[in-house]
């Protein structure tokens, strides 16, 4: 019986930890977490996962409530950018953003570090 645990265990945490030793020598980071403070008085957060250079997030999660986390994509924009997911969009440039949870109205909000 003990055995048998300690293999299940080995099987379960060796890929776990070789993944995280082949990211840090391929040079990812860990993630960063973005706080987003709106005119309306909202506050969201944006997240994300392993990146590779500081502040290079493609993939992210906007955190609308509690317990609502949409997935978002980066799409690269002349000198801005947006984050899309589905019927959300966040543009902005550097800490000004604009924030629609609908097509024709926009929330002006302000982007930092968290």
């Amino acid at each position: 019986m003990r055995l048998s645990y300690w293999l299940l265990l080995g099987v379960l945490l060796v890929p776990g930890l070789a993944g995280s030793i082949q990211a840090r020598a391929q040079g990812m980071l860990p993630g960063a977490e973005f706080a987003i403070d709106c005119q309306n008085g909202a506050a969201y957060r944006l997240s994300s996962g392993p990146v590779t250079f500081p502040g290079d997030i493609v993939t992210a999660r906007l955190h609308l409530s509690p317990r609502h986390a949409l997935p978002v994509r980066l799409i690269p924009m002349g000198q801005g950018y947006r984050y899309a997911g589905r019927g959300v969009w966040l543009d902005g440039i550097r800490d000004h953003a604009l924030l629609y949870r609908s097509k024709y109205h926009p929330v002006a909000c302000t982007i930092s570090r968290a």
